[in-house]
């Protein structure tokens, strides 16, 4: 039976975690251990309550999220933060969580599997993150209709807000939060964005720089990488993995 260490280590090294300089309350890595064994994998986007909850309920012990515990620490243990805690202890879940490095990961990160979902094979990385890339852009060989539906297969609640090209040449990916990418889209002459969410501000930016950007949930986007991670775990040391999903319409 595979141990907790060597779960982490694997998760590491393929994360390339102690390359990326993360926002401060992202604490990649493992956040919180087990009695070391392990028997059962999870995926998850976010740490919580809830989601821990599901976990123990399938038997899972090494549980991977996107979003982890520690974005707004110090806080003390007490309410629901004490609860999703003592959760993970009493049912002996590990708790590991990867934040950038799960967008940025050219194989199994969210931007390049969001690409690849829709099609398309990225040839460039942008949207730094200190010195990182965390985002792609892909040529693409199709219309903006095709891509809208395409979109659309994978994404119901999606909004598409289009002043940008019919053709567009290349599409640019930034899952999650895309508000941040908004300056180098422009500055790269990449006019669709293929994204989770951008401020309401982007709208009148996007009229007024003739762009496409596509809005397909935060959470939607971010559910590839975990996937993805666990899936490897799962083939590489033999053992069983679920995708503990929510409902999260944002």
């Amino acid at each position: 039976m595979p141990t907790l260490a060597e779960l982490v280590a694997h998760c590491d090294r393929r994360t390339r975690r102690a390359d990326f300089k993360d926002y401060p309350g992202a604490f990649n890595g493992l956040q919180v251990a087990n009695d070391t064994r392990v028997t059962k994998i999870g995926a998850a986007v976010d740490a919580g309550l809830e989601p821990f909850r599901a976990a123990a309920a399938a038997g899972v012990d090494f549980l991977i999220t996107h979003h982890g515990l520690y974005w707004n620490m110090p806080r003390p243990l007490t309410g629901p933060l004490y609860e999703a805690v003592a959760t993970l202890i009493r049912n002996n879940i590990a708790l590991y969580s990867s934040h950038l490095p799960l967008d940025a990961h050219p194989e199994i990160g969210n931007n390049a599997l969001l690409a690849a979902q829709l099609g398309l094979a990225p040839d460039q990385r942008l949207f730094f993150k200190e010195s990182e890339p965390i985002g792609c852009a892909a040529p693409c060989g199709f219309s903006r209709e095709e891509l809208r539906e395409r979109i659309a297969r994978h994404y119901p609640r999606h909004t598409a807000i289009e002043y940008g090209s019919a053709r567009p040449a290349k599409v640019a990916f930034c899952s999650g939060s895309g508000s941040g990418s908004m300056a180098e889209l422009a500055a790269g002459g990449i006019d669709t964005l293929v994204t989770g969410e951008l401020r309401e501000e982007f709208f009148n930016t996007a009229q007024e720089q003739r762009l496409n950007l596509y809005l397909c949930g935060h959470y939607a986007t971010e559910t590839h990488g975990v996937r993805a991670l666990a899936a490897e775990l799962s083939k590489a040391f033999g053992l069983p993995w679920e995708f503990i999903g929510t409902a999260n319409p944002l």
